[in-house]
């Protein structure tokens, strides 16, 4: 796929992946600040400027915001996550000019008004409450802050009912005014996209945006804690976090090929032992997590307060055994399985500009197609087994909720790593 990128005079990226044949476009801009680079006293204002961003702006009310996209067809939505906070949309290719002069109006032109922002701030509480309800979401968040205590990377990205009930319009303003720059700001575009117009398109609405570089967020350092909550639950949740790769780490695609080996399908360790053989539980998974600097490699299985006790020596025995027993069958089984999703995405335009979006504030450039595939087939056996023994190395960060008194004591625990 070729991929034409501009600069402006401002620093403003405009990337596009033309992709003949297609009638719509995904259009979306990228913006280089999440949830790591807040204060403690602001966590979740990214979060909570993502949706405030949709409540209106000095053109268009909330309503006529949902109404200019969903008039043509279209689909207008954003994300937050720790590194990056990203506003798209999908359109077909006349519409295109529409999209950005919405995304544009949204990003530059938001109003904040008092009556938007006390709506919406009760509807992040819901969103709050939502997934303090939900285990299996919950414990995700309690694994992060294990794995990163007392610093940016380990807070929720939702922040919390009292942090975000003291953000006000002034706090949100002068946090677009910091971050919403040229340099920290990307337009990406794939499918039935033009580069020289989006180019045009935006010199003219984000080409006065301001050439000063925000501070870079706090380096992350993974420091494994412990954190366990017995919770009235039919099942504990158990989550473990070991430490990664970033994204821009030489082992990047290793850990990608382990963690699809451990607990990546069907097929993987981690669910043929402990769901097909031993019937220890329906959910059972492991991961890879990159972030710009760092990353966790993760582990999760839910399962009954009887069962938890013989779960964890199991899938730390399956970690084990990939440090000195990885197959060739398997590694060229997970190669296959990443490099399938990977161009099966890049036949998708909504997937195209997030992964060009994400490469752009990352690698400071976007890798092709080839250089993807290159590094992807150099994963071997041996790479997968050194990689293995490194995560083996040292003991991880722990977050079970639920019925958990079974789950061994975190010294124990830990005992079995090093």
């Amino acid at each position: 796929m070729a991929i034409e990128q501009t600069i402006l005079a401002n620093g403003f990226a405009v990337l596009s992946a033309p992709m003949p044949g297609l009638a719509s476009a995904a259009i979306g801009v990228w913006v280089d600040v999440g949830a790591r680079h807040e204060t403690a006293e602001l966590n979740g204002v990214c979060h909570l400027l993502e949706h405030m961003a949709f409540k209106g702006t000095t053109n268009r009310s909330a309503r006529d915001i949902a109404e200019a996209i969903e008039a043509v067809g279209g689909h207008l939505n954003a994300f937050t996550s720790r590194d990056q906070t990203a506003y798209y949309a999908r359109v077909l290719a006349d519409d295109v000019p529409l999209a950005v002069d919405v995304l544009a109006d949204i990003l530059t032109r938001s109003a904040f008004a008092p009556d938007e922002l006390e709506r919406e701030r009760q509807v992040i509480l819901q969103e709050i409450g939502q997934a303090q309800d939900t285990p299996d979401d919950l414990v995700f968040d309690m694994l992060q802050e294990a794995s990163y205590p007392d610093q940016p990377m380990g807070r929720p990205i939702l922040g919390t009912p009292e942090r975000v009930s003291a953000i006000d319009r002034a706090t949100l303003a002068a946090h677009m005014s910091d971050h919403y720059r040229g340099p920290a700001m990307a337009l990406v575009g794939a499918g039935a996209v033009d580069h020289r117009a989006l180019v045009a398109l935006a010199e003219r609405h984000f080409g006065g945006l301001g050439e000063r570089i925000a501070p870079p967020p706090q380096a992350a350092r993974f420091q494994p804690g412990d954190w366990r909550d017995d919770t009235d639950l039919e099942q504990v949740h158990l989550a473990l976090a070991f430490e990664g790769v970033g994204f821009d780490d030489p082992d990047y695609y290793i850990a990608q090929v382990y963690s699809t080996v451990l607990g990546g399908g069907s097929a993987s360790r981690l669910f043929q032992e402990i769901r097909e053989t031993r019937g220890l539980a329906y959910s059972v998974f492991a991961y890879a997590s990159p972030a710009s600097d760092s990353g966790t490699i993760g582990v999760y299985a839910g399962t009954s307060a009887e069962q938890a006790g013989e779960l964890v020596p199991v899938m730390i025995g399956e970690m084990a055994k990939l440090a000195s027993g990885a197959h060739s069958d398997e590694v060229a089984r997970a190669r296959a399985q990443l490099r399938a999703s990977y161009l099966m995405g890049q036949e998708a335009p909504a997937a195209v500009v997030e992964g060009l979006g994400r490469q752009w504030h990352t690698h400071g450039r976007i890798l092709s197609d080839q250089e993807v595939l290159e590094r992807l087939a150099a994963v071997d056996t041996a790479a997968v087994r050194r990689f293995a023994a490194r995560v083996m190395a040292h003991p991880p960060a722990v977050a079970a909720l639920g019925p958990h008194t079974r789950i061994e004591a975190a010294d124990r625990l830990a005992a079995r790593f090093g």
